[in-house]
This record gives structure tokens, C-alpha cells and sequence, in this order.
């Protein structure tokens, strides 16, 4: 079974943490607080939780169709003859 890229991401992040954290929930917890308000200060959305992130994916998708979609060809098509 091929390994997700984002879950591999994700408990690389969360293996560093703990490390550096000492595994202290109340640490843990600090520090995701404070680079969830980073991110945001950034302008960056913050995710937290499954359904989220299922919308996040959704709308990028609809995004993408919709740029697609607006797409012009630089091209013009050939004429049969």
C-alpha cells in the first residue's frame, strides 16, 4: 500500500514536536495555538478537522474547474477545408 504524502507530513511534524516538546500535552497543545495564530496572522487558513479539510479540497477543486473553464486559447481552431 503506497503511503499518503500529506499523512507522512503530518507525523513527521508531529514526531518533531514531541521531540522537542518532551511529549507534554499542555506544551503540545501551546505550540499548535501559537503556530495556528501565526498562520493566520499570514493569511493562511488554519484546518481543524476532517470535514474542513474536505471543504478546503472541495473548493479548490470547484476553483480549479472554474479557472479552467476561463481558460482562452491562444490558438485559434483550424478551418476545414
Amino acid at each position: 500500500m503506497k503511503a499518503d504524502p500529506i499523512l507522512e507530513e503530518l507525523w513527521r511534524v508531529k514526531d518533531k514536536l514531541s521531540r522537542e516538546l518532551a511529549a507534554d500535552p499542555v506544551a503540545y497543545q501551546a505550540r499548535l495555538d501559537q503556530l495556528a495564530k501565526q498562520a493566520e496572522r499570514a493569511g493562511q487558513r488554519v484546518l481543524n478537522s476532517p470535514d474542513e479539510l474536505r471543504r478546503h479540497v472541495a473548493e479548490q477543486e470547484q476553483h480549479r474547474r472554474q479557472t479552467e473553464a476561463l481558460m482562452l486559447n491562444e490558438t485559434p481552431p483550424r478551418r476545414k477545408k
